[in-house]
């Protein structure tokens, strides 16, 4: 029998797990930064519903920040991150593994990777993909990788409930300080069964619309 990759196998250890949610979220990004907004724009997400996140990519500090904003502690989900394979290798990668991150190879997704990714979109999971598939520091306006679009499509043929969340994240300088500030805005949760028949390139368009949107409500808020 053929081994499973071990980079997409892994669930989440619930020891480290609690340790990182502590580390990250009560001492490390409560230290660095002098301010955390939100902005929810009465954003309610129905109980059974299957999630994907869609945010802007703009540093490494993204992931702590969404996890804070959508992790466990209030949507008592988990943030399972889709991210590419050169951040899965060393320490690194040992950590993610286990804090229920998997790798995909961007340029030609191996099936195990697109079926373990339609199982958690299957299990009412909360997926996070970044659709400009890169940090894009200073927010140069890319095309969309047709990745998400694609997973909700076949997320959709086995549960009928799948709403795709944009999110803008903005931080008070390009490259985030010590003692500066951040900022997450919600824009409009997209229902997928209500672009079935849309083209991938006009899915995107309509995706990056609304997450530019939510990115200059956010920009605004830490003054930029």
């Amino acid at each position: 029998m053929k081994k499973q990759s071990v980079d997409i196998w892994y669930k989440i250890n619930p020891l480290l797990g609690f340790i990182a949610m502590f580390v990250t979220q009560d001492i490390v990004l409560r230290f660095f930064f002098s301010k955390k907004i939100i902005i929810n724009n009465n954003l309610s997400i129905p109980v059974n519903s299957s999630i994907i996140l869609a945010p802007t990519h703009r540093s490494r500090w993204d992931g702590l920040v969404l996890t804070m904003a959508m992790g466990r502690r209030v949507t008592k989900k988990d943030c399972r991150f889709m991210v590419t394979r050169s951040e899965m290798r060393g320490i690194q990668g040992w950590f993610l593994k286990r804090l229920g991150c998997f790798s995909i190879n961007q340029l030609s997704p191996s099936l195990s990777a697109l079926r373990y990714a339609v199982k958690l979109i299957e299990n009412k999971k909360q997926l996070v993909v970044f659709p400009e598939g890169k940090i894009n520091k200073k927010g140069k306006k890319l095309v969309l990788k047709e990745g998400l679009y694609r997973l909700a499509r076949l997320g959709a043929r086995k549960t009928n409930s799948i709403i795709i969340i944009p999110i803008g994240i903005a931080y008070s300088r390009v490259s985030p300080r010590f003692r500066g500030k951040f900022s997450l805005c919600y824009g409009k949760p997209l229902f997928i069964n209500d672009y079935i028949k849309t083209s991938i390139k006009e899915f995107n368009e309509i995706l990056h619309s609304e997450m530019t949107k939510a990115e200059k409500i956010a920009l605004n808020k830490v003054g930029r």
